[in-house]
């Protein structure tokens, strides 16, 4: 545990921040964008940036910390995923995780440090919430990854520890940082973000951000199959869930991909498969189905080949798009439910 007092984490700040500190620094506003470019690049420290003027580095210091992560615990998978428990300045812990794709490195992030969701299957919630994350300590993640691995990340989903749409601000933070032009400067379409169903945030979000990828956690094809492994259902209905994906679709052109793990005896029947069928027939959907990962200390248990195969040919024969999702790290706990901090 590394401790920070009475210091800001400089990785919350935009550059039009940035431009206020430096000139409370006495220095012109374009050393912002120096600043903000070293910390895109993975500065662990105000010394490496060489062309910032040493009294402004030594300015920032007395003020600001970089709050890159500590990485307490590294594993890799067989195939070549990497999980990495980080630590934050305050000794709060998530887990994160880097993968390999034919289309270039990704990696999981968490939003939340643990999770008040309380999802049956999910890992994530069963030590409750610690706090939320900042928008800064999110990039961070990406940041210190890509320092560890030594490997360029074009692809951020937000659908690791916590729920997204529950640390809304963070999250737009986070996007803001790591979108702008000046930094990281990834493109809004290279994010995914998932959601358990937060409706009134699924509204907001297609008005603030059209351009990322939202994918839902649905796990279900039915409001009483969902209220038996999703709390969030009692709150949100099924139905005004659908109601407002359809919506986000016809205002942001965009699809919806629906996550839908499979779980033997729970739902992973032929008559789950046709009624989820019939709800997405014939909109802007795509149905990711997830065999399920196992999970210590729950009960469920993952649906067999064969089911989640009759499972995707029932919705490929009512014309719904559907894939069924790559396990990457699961022999380290890496993948989608898996993550946990303080193991």
């Amino acid at each position: 545990m590394r401790t920070e007092e009475h210091k800001n984490n400089i990785l919350d700040y935009m550059p039009e921040e940035l431009e206020t500190v430096a000139a409370e620094l006495g220095e012109k506003k374009f050393r912002a964008a120096q600043i903000f470019g070293w910390l895109a690049k993975g500065a662990a420290g105000f010394d490496e940036m060489k062309n910032v003027p040493a009294a402004l580095r030594t300015g920032l210091a007395e003020t600001f910390y970089i709050g890159l992560p500590e990485a307490v615990r590294r594993q890799e998978s067989r195939d070549g995923t990497v999980k990495c428990l980080f630590e934050f300045a305050d000794g709060t812990q998530v887990e994160s995780v880097f993968m390999k794709y034919e289309y270039g490195n990704s990696i999981c992030i968490s939003s939340q440090s643990g999770c008040r969701m309380g999802c049956t299957f999910c890992a994530s919630t069963m030590d409750g919430l610690d706090r939320s994350l900042t928008g800064g300590e999110m990039l961070a993640q990406v940041l210190a990854m890509r320092n560890l691995t030594g490997e360029d990340i074009g692809h951020v989903v937000v659908m690791g520890m916590g729920e997204p749409f529950d640390n809304y601000d963070g999250l737009s933070r986070f996007i803001r940082l790591i979108h702008d032009k000046k930094g990281y400067n990834l493109g809004l379409r290279n994010i995914t973000v998932s959601t358990c169903g937060i409706i009134p945030k699924i509204r907001q979000f297609a008005i603030d951000f059209p351009q990322v990828n939202l994918a839902v956690s649905l796990h279900a094809s039915n409001q009483k199959l969902r209220e038996l492994t999703m709390p969030v259902a009692r709150r949100y209905d099924y139905y005004e869930l659908m109601k407002a994906c359809r919506e986000y679709t016809e205002l942001t052109g965009r699809r919806i991909t629906f996550e839908y793990a499979v779980i033997n005896g729970v739902n992973d029947s032929a008559a789950c498969a046709k009624e989820l069928a019939s709800e997405m027939k014939g909109w802007l959907s795509h149905v990711n189905l997830i065999p399920l990962n196992e999970v210590r200390g729950r009960e469920y248990k993952t649906a067999n080949g064969k089911s989640v195969a009759a499972f995707k040919r029932i919705l490929e024969n009512n014309g719904v798009a559907v894939t069924v999702r790559r396990t990457l790290g699961s022999d380290i706990d890496a993948a989608c439910g898996q993550l946990r901090r303080n193991r």
